[in-house]
């Protein structure tokens, strides 16, 4: 692949080095580069550009050397404070102003509680941020949770084991993941126990140090699975709660443990509360108009946003190598 990547004589390399004023170097499978951080972004974005034109039998041409270079320029050109960076060599940036809110407080807090509605990249963004705190050396583990609550389905008629069975409901956080690492990389994490992916009801009696657990769908639990889930949180360990509100698959009889939640915590120093809307919607078009539609046959609007309840230390570092990912 190098060698069609590259150009003749290295030529697209030179390209790059000499667009960007960056170093370039090319060992075995990978290229190191060296320079100013915002440049070094850049170079990285090219580079990730023509190698997926390679893998689509696309041929690398001059002009689209040239065309890659023009959009990393642009899409780098803005604030890129709030951006995240994983493993595959991505840059994951908020695309809203209630997303950079998000990122900024998953930073700042140790726990942070995310609603809002679907396309809005609630568990997408807090995936990104547990990803780079593992990447950076700032957690040794990552757990992400879910509540196994059918959706109008039934959990016992599904084929196979109780993994089997499970996994469906865990599929969206593997996405998350597979998005932000290779496959291969993954797996050697789980077999490690560096990530563990696991239902909510299997967390009972646990303790988690140094890690970063997320609960995703977090609508569907009830108050005492609530409790349970965040009395979890142990010494250097950071927990990151999501879900919509306006999607809960409960018995009409039972409490939301995340509504729960908002009601009791308020005024708890070290956590907060963010609220997304239909305006950080960031999948096809029509979701927006989609939640708005239902939100409206609900009788009102979508909730405003939670205010802030406190602030604690804590920042992750960002690293530059990277291109900016679609949340969608």
């Amino acid at each position: 692949m190098q060698p069609v990547l590259f150009g003749p004589g290295d030529v697209n390399l030179r390209t790059i080095r000499e667009t960007f004023n960056v170093q370039m170097f090319a060992r075995g499978g990978s290229v190191k580069i060296t320079g100013a951080a915002g440049s070094v972004s850049k170079a990285a974005a090219v580079l990730s550009a023509l190698q997926r034109r390679v893998r689509r039998n696309e041929a690398v041409t001059p002009q689209s050397v040239a065309d890659a270079i023009s959009a990393a320029a642009e899409s780098h050109d803005g604030d890129t404070a709030d951006a995240v960076g994983v493993y595959n060599a991505r840059l994951i940036k908020p695309r809203s102003a209630g997303q950079r809110r998000y990122v900024q407080s998953m930073r700042k807090h140790d726990m942070v509680f995310c609603m809002g509605p679907a396309g809005t990249g609630k568990t997408y963004l807090a995936v990104a941020v547990a990803v780079n705190l593992l990447k950076t050396g700032m957690a040794r583990r990552l757990v992400l949770a879910r509540p196994a609550v059918e959706a109008g389905e039934k959990l016992g008629f599904l084929p196979g084991d109780l993994q089997a069975k499970v996994n469906p409901y865990l599929r969206p956080l593997f996405d998350a993941l597979h998005d932000m690492m290779e496959f291969e990389q993954v797996r050697r994490f789980m077999d490690n126990d560096i990530i563990e992916v696991i239902p909510l009801a299997f967390m009972r009696g646990r303790t988690f140090n140094d890690s970063v657990i997320i609960l995703d769908e977090a609508q569907n639990t009830t108050p005492a699975q609530m409790l349970m889930f965040l009395t979890r949180l142990g010494h250097g360990s950071k927990m990151i709660i999501t879900g919509d509100d306006s999607q809960i698959d409960l018995p009409e009889d039972v409490t939301s443990g995340l509504i729960d939640a908002q009601r009791r915590l308020q005024g708890i120093k070290g956590l907060i509360f963010v609220r997304l809307d239909r305006n950080d919607i960031v999948r096809h078009r029509l979701v927006q108009n989609v939640v708005l539609a239902y939100a409206r046959l609900r009788g009102g609007s979508l909730p405003p946003e939670a205010p802030e309840v406190a602030e604690t230390a804590g920042k992750a570092e960002l690293t530059e190598e990277a291109e900016p990912a679609d949340l969608e």
